[in-house]
């Protein structure tokens, strides 16, 4: 028998499953699908989302929600085509919104969107893949990747395609790259330029359009607008604009060629090439009615004449005559950007003239009452260019009625209105016709309102310039200061900016040519602005010093106390004090305030006062007999102070009766009026006793000494050095102050004086007189005068101008006796 063989279980045989027809109207559902391992199922659940996702932004959104990014990232690298291809289609439609954006740039997807650009690849792969690239590209972090994975090389071979949709998308990719620098050069060396010139003439606008713009970006490089012109590119556009089927798209092309003529090389090349001839023509040619393109054809030529080589070059080629046809054009578009190219051609000094003799500047002046305030903005920017440097100009503008327009600017305009507002008219204001015809309309007053609110440098410096060549004028100055201007100009001078602080101090030095002015500049705190300024090394400027010597010019008594000293040509009038040394940045009071204060232990101030319709008293008028009026003079003419003495008490117990009353009475006045210095009648006869004895001498020597013993005489007399510490000087100016009850003693109540009291005093009078004598305050008390005589002629010789010398007065011991300064006997005078 034989063995028996165990049969084998047959296998049942399986069927295949039928297909099954699915439909679903729930995205959650098509979601699911992505992750089907059948090709069919994958590709029509791509193309589902796609039609889904095209739909709108919400359906995007609800996609993104239910997680379909990151499945359709991983099938745009599936091995089926028509899987690939959906998956890019779905893809490329999600990328347009910007969280789906921004959750692709984290799943890093741009390396495999860039694969797929190969030429193997579909051409609806390209199109979603660009459109996906052109979503992202706006991003910088999707740029640098872009460009790392070697997008630039795919994208350019793309722009040579046929397909004008991948063309568009790749259009649109390279306009976000070029955007930076990096990818601009990159560009160009990679060859990008020419594709983008032969786009422009496509057939299709928008492929046109966004590659001039690509161009317009492009070109702003230097590299790349030598490969503009490497690839006659100009020319191209040059003809480009000479279409009129393509009107529509001029404006981007004169960008490009703006950009193109910007640099000098490039200008020349144009300019060899007849292209700058055409340019012009482009400008005036009816071609160029539509406004946009007149505009970007000014603008262009604006671009150009930023450099005066190019300037010269456009002049030559009579660039001024198609601006001034374009100033009368339509649109304000039109006429703004004419203005600011003839503001730049202005720089150049033959086109001034050019625009003068076609009478560009009436119609410039024209402009600046139109409605638009941009266009009134370049047209006061155009005028200010064209008056600069140049006086025809500006009394061309005087001529067609401008100065009251732009006086009006001053209050009405922005701050660059204002600026240039002001620019033009300082501009105008050298001349002096003009600048009393701009005063008229109230320029100086108008100027303090943009002064207080002026925030930007330019504004800032414009105005003071303009107020510095306004207030040469009188009667500028007065309405300046009776509008309250010279408080925010003082302020400047605190400015951090070095300019501005510069003008501020030009515009004071000006301003300080007025008496009134230059006091009210003291008592708002200039001065001890400018001495700050000046022990600065760093904030000093070529305009503060001499600010501060014009304000102490018209400040004499407060240059004394700063400075110790008054020059030859410095005259005092009535109403100068002597307050003593004051220390650099310390406040210079006013005599009025110096009279207010309580009395005090310090030195008196001493004024001298001669003028009697400054508040005489009334009592004086009754007291002052010429005996008494004469007490100060009479009291010192004691020979003796042994001998006299009784009768120098009599005259000084009248004198200081008579101060009492004066005292009185200006304590009375002082309620009735404004304050002023009360009139010091014995100074005053002192000043007629001088005129009398000295300018009936003809020699200047005799007028010297004269003078020197007269104010001798009128302080006390002569006073031994050795026996100075007996001569009482300190307790008779005290009881002044008392019985005054004020700390400002009349010069010409003092009977008893030393060096600083008589120096003074000779300075006063000397002033008064007419003959020249300097005063300098050394220290402890010590003060003298300078005079200056000529050198005695040789006994025998000829008769020659001699050089003159330096001498000391004496008014203490020796009283007339001329010291030759820097002897040992002048020395021992002026120091102890």
């Amino acid at each position: 028998m034989g063995k028996k063989v165990k049969k084998e279980n047959e296998t049942p045989n399986k069927e295949a499953f039928e297909p099954l027809p699915f439909e679903s109207k729930t995205p959650a559902t098509v979601v699911l699908m992505l992750s089907s391992p059948e090709e069919e199922v994958l590709a029509k659940a791509c193309y589902a989302i796609y039609k889904f996702a095209e739909k709108g932004e919400e359906n995007k959104l609800s996609l993104l929600g239910l997680g379909a990014l990151s499945p359709l990232c991983q099938l745009i690298n599936h091995e089926d085509k028509r899987v690939r291809r959906n998956a890019f289609m779905a893809l490329g439609i999600m990328a347009a919104n910007v969280d789906v954006k921004n959750a692709l740039k984290k799943l890093d997807i741009i390396p495999s969107v860039i694969d797929k650009l190969s030429p193997e690849e579909e051409t609806v792969v390209h199109e979603f893949a660009t459109l996906c690239l052109a979503s992202m590209s706006v991003d910088f972090v999707c740029k640098v990747q872009i460009s790392e994975n070697k997008g630039l090389p795919s994208l350019i071979r793309l722009l040579s395609g046929p397909d004008p949709d991948v063309i568009k998308n790749t259009l649109e990719t390279a306009l976000n790259l070029v955007q930076d620098h990096p990818n601009r050069e990159a560009l160009c060396e990679l060859g990008g330029v020419p594709p983008l010139l032969d786009l422009v003439r496509s057939e299709f606008p928008v492929i046109q359009q966004l590659a001039l713009k690509t161009l317009e970006r492009l070109t702003t490089d230097c590299d790349a607008r030598t490969a503009f012109r490497e690839e006659h590119g100009f020319e191209k556009l040059m003809d480009f604009l000479n279409d009129k089927d393509l009107s529509d798209l001029h404006v981007e092309a004169l960008r490009v060629v703006s950009n193109c003529v910007a640099d000098r090389e490039s200008l020349l090349l144009v300019h060899q090439t007849g292209g700058l001839t055409r340019l012009i023509q482009l400008v005036l040619s009816p071609s160029s009615l539509l406004p946009e393109v007149q505009t970007n054809a000014a603008t262009c030529i604006a671009r150009v004449a930023r450099s005066s080589e190019n300037r010269k070059l456009l002049h030559e080629h009579d660039v001024e005559r198609a601006l001034v046809g374009l100033l009368s054009a339509e649109g304000d578009g039109v006429k703004t950007a004419a203005c600011h190219a003839v503001a730049t051609m202005s720089l150049h000094l033959a086109s001034k003239d050019t625009f003068r003799e076609l009478d560009a500047l009436r119609v410039v002046v024209q402009l600046l009452s139109h409605g638009s305030e941009e266009l009134r903005q370049a047209a006061v920017q155009a005028l200010s260019s064209l008056t600069h440097n140049s006086q025809l100009n500006a009394a061309a503008v005087y001529e067609a009625a401008g100065d009251e327009v732009l006086v009006q600017m001053l209050s009405d305009g922005s701050s660059a209105l204002v600026s240039d507002a002001a620019a033009t008219l300082a501009n105008m204001a050298d001349q002096e016709p003009l600048r009393c015809r701009i005063l008229t309309h109230g320029a100086a007053a108008a100027l303090v309102g943009p002064l207080q609110s002026a925030t930007t440098t330019d504004s800032l410096l414009q105005i003071t310039r303009c107020l510095a060549a306004l207030a040469c004028d009188t009667h500028a100055r007065e309405e300046f200061r009776n509008a309250g201007g010279l408080s925010p100009l003082v302020r400047l001078l605190s400015s951090h900016h070095k300019e501005v602080r510069s003008n501020a101090c030009w515009a004071i030095s000006v301003c300080a040519n007025d008496e009134l002015t230059s006091v009210e500049l003291c008592q708002l705190g200039a001065l001890e602005s400018l001495q700050e300024i000046n022990e600065s090394v760093n904030r000093r400027n070529q305009f503060s010093e001499v600010a501060m010597l014009k304000l102490l010019a018209a400040n004499l008594s407060v240059k004394y106390s700063l400075k110790g000293r008054l020059a030859f040509t410095d005259i005092t009038t009535d109403g100068f004090f002597d307050a003593g040394p004051v220390r650099p940045g310390d406040t210079v009071m006013t005599l009025e305030e110096l009279s207010k204060q309580p009395v005090n232990q310090k030195r008196p101030v001493l004024v001298a006062n001669a003028a009697a319709e400054l508040q005489a008293q009334r009592s004086d008028e009754s007291l002052d007999s010429p005996t008494d009026a004469r007490s100060s003079s009479v009291c010192s003419k004691a020979g003796s102070r042994t001998s006299k003495g009784k009768s120098r008490g009599l005259k000084e117990e009248d004198k200081q009766q008579r101060d009492g009353d004066e005292s009185n009475d200006q304590t009375e006045s002082a309620v009735e009026k404004p304050w002023a210095p009360a009139c010091d009648s014995a100074f005053q006869n002192l000043v007629m006793e001088a005129t009398k004895s000295v300018l009936t001498l003809h020699d200047l020597r005799e007028q010297y000494v004269t003078l020197a013993r007269l104010v001798s005489e009128a302080l006390g007399g002569v006073v031994e050095m050795d026996r100075l510490h007996e001569f009482h000087w300190e307790l008779h100016l005290s009881e002044l102050k008392f019985r005054r009850r004020s700390n400002v003693i009349p010069i010409g109540s003092v009977c008893k004086g030393i060096y600083c009291h008589r120096a003074l005093l000779f300075k006063c009078l000397a002033d008064r007189v007419g003959v020249s004598c300097t005063l300098v305050r050394g220290e402890y008390n010590r003060a003298w005068n300078e005079v200056l005589l000529p050198g005695e002629t040789q006994p025998g010789g000829p008769p020659r101008p001699q050089p003159c010398s330096l001498y000391v007065v004496d008014l203490m011991h020796q009283p007339g006796s001329l010291l030759r300064a820097n002897t040992p006997a002048a020395i021992q005078y002026q120091s102890i």
